[in-house]
């Protein structure tokens, strides 16, 4: 099963549909590139593909792609007009990833726009300046607590306990397949995850009993082999992974926590292991983090090791 095919299509319908056919090819060109060289997820690559179109309906609003005629001053008053007045971190840096990116594969293919990344500049964000934040234990009580209600409870139910047991994304929880459960070995096997490999993850006992009793008492018996499904107009599809961020947001709002999605329960599993006392490479082995640098945040949250290591106040008895 192609699991990027149906992204891939959907994308190129909308291309050929809505944007100028010279535009749409360019688009297309660059989607391949982003996936076949680059190795990157189909929401990355429709995250560039949304900027890079904007940047060229503007630029070359007749259709016609030039990139000899692309300009430093194009480049900054695109930048200025998609940012505004009060840009966010996220934004801005979402913004500069996307054109470096493009400007990246347009002098792969031939053209002299380097140049053009010096007025690409980049968010200033302190490495590690803030904390994780994740659900109190009271907190994940009253999420666990939200799912007598909706219109699949037992689907959101056992979506909430893998990314909060597992620490799964939701793309993860999307692609998750029948086949990809052990229940005689307690394993779920992770194909195509963010890092391009196959992970195989213990399978703790409650996630284990939330997965049977949808997949018993709730799932519609038809043929696909996806774990999770939802309704789109009569019939049941996939779910998506927007899908499965709104499940856990609307769970969030239901019992009135933080509207966040599946990477806050991440951060809560993390967070909980460290209080726990699991060393930073257990958390990034449980989070499948390619590098410690990325799991390195959690170690703010081990107080006492902190408490060993701070150097006394200067002017204290200690």
């Amino acid at each position: 099963m192609n699991r990027t095919s149906p992204s891939r299509s959907a994308q190129r319908v909308r291309s050929s549909a809505e944007i100028p056919a010279p535009i749409a090819d360019e688009l297309r060109r660059y989607d391949d590139h982003l996936r076949d060289v680059r190795g990157l997820s189909a929401g990355t690559r429709r995250d560039r593909c949304r900027i890079v179109e904007q940047l060229l309906r503007k630029k070359f609003a007749d259709g016609v792609v030039n990139m000899a005629t692309l300009r430093a001053v194009d480049v900054r008053r695109f930048i200025a007009r998609q940012l505004g007045d009060s840009p966010s971190h996220s934004a801005a840096a979402q913004l500069a990833s996307a054109l470096r990116s493009y400007l990246r594969y347009r002098t792969i293919c031939g053209d002299s726009v380097a140049g053009l990344n010096a007025v690409i500049s980049s968010p200033v964000q302190w490495k590690l300046a803030s904390l994780p934040r994740a659900l109190r234990p009271d907190q994940v009580q009253r999420l666990l607590g939200a799912f007598p209600y909706g219109r699949w409870p037992r689907r959101g139910y056992a979506i909430v306990r893998c990314a909060l047991d597992m620490g799964l994304r939701a793309g993860e929880i999307a692609n998750l397949l029948i086949e990809d459960i052990d229940w005689r070995e307690g394993t779920v096997t992770l194909k195509g995850t963010k890092s391009r490999r196959q992970d195989v993850l213990p399978l703790p006992m409650a996630t284990g009993q939330a997965l049977a009793d949808y997949l018993q008492h709730e799932r519609p018996a038809i043929s696909s082999r996806a774990i999770f499904l939802c309704r789109r107009g009569s019939r049941d599809i996939p779910i998506t992974t927007d899908a499965v961020q709104n499940v856990i947001r609307r769970a969030c709002r239901r019992v009135g926590l933080p509207d966040s999605g599946s990477h806050l329960l991440r951060h809560t599993l993390a967070c909980r292991l460290v209080e726990n006392g699991s060393s930073l490479k257990e958390v990034a082995d449980v989070l499948r983090h390619r590098s410690l640098e990325t799991t390195r945040i959690y170690a703010k949250l081990d107080t006492p090791n902190l408490a060993e290591v701070a150097l006394p106040w200067p002017g204290s008895e200690s």
